[in-house]
């Protein structure tokens, strides 16, 4: 479960394919919020955090788009999903410890089991975003389909349900981002 004191008034869950603009829109909506109000969370930090200090690798190389996590990146997902089924909240309890800000962008939701997680440790305060992209966008940006680059499926489409909110990534303040937050 998790921590119940400080419990954020929004959460949102980014899910959406590589190099679908996921970050790109949680950074344009805490910059139009502010990081005082705002939070970005990771989900992969806190696995490569860990899964660097158990092999004794560099973490922050773990971080960037380069050969050194591409060597790893094998190991390093089935050591996340090795530690998911023994604890399915191992890695939300970390990226939410000491998090004081009312609303929380978690910009890398790819598991069922961490849109479950959040589900039940903050109920209604919960929403889930898609984040699509064109083909074209994606390798604008860099992505190439790789064979067997995909080694662990992500949330898939159908669960999500009427309740999750579509967004573009060409409009970092979409209007339906902009109802769920018009309070703030």
């Amino acid at each position: 479960m998790a921590p119940q004191g400080g419990a954020p008034r929004l959460v949102l869950l980014f899910s959406g394919k590589r190099k679908s603009g996921k970050d790109f829109v949680t950074e344009a909506l805490q910059s139009r919020l502010g990081a005082d109000i705002c939070a970005i969370l990771r989900l992969s930090g806190p696995l490569k955090e860990q899964y660097a200090q158990e092999h004794g690798l560099d973490f922050q190389r773990l971080l960037d788009a380069s050969t050194y996590k591409e060597a790893y990146r094998r190991d390093m997902i089935r050591w996340g999903e090795e530690k998911r089924r023994a604890d399915p909240g191992f890695f939300c309890r970390k990226i939410v410890e000491g998090v004081s800000q009312p609303i929380w962008l978690v910009s890398d939701t790819r598991r069922v089991s961490d849109i479950q997680w959040f589900r039940e440790a903050y109920g209604a305060a919960m929403q889930t975003v898609r984040v699509f992209a064109s083909e074209q966008s994606r390798q604008q940006r860099g992505w190439v389909f790789t064979p067997g680059k995909l080694l662990v499926a992500s949330v898939p489409r159908a669960w999500f349900t009427d309740e999750t909110h579509p967004v573009e990534d060409t409009d970092p303040d979409p209007s339906v981002l902009g109802l769920l937050l018009a309070p703030w």
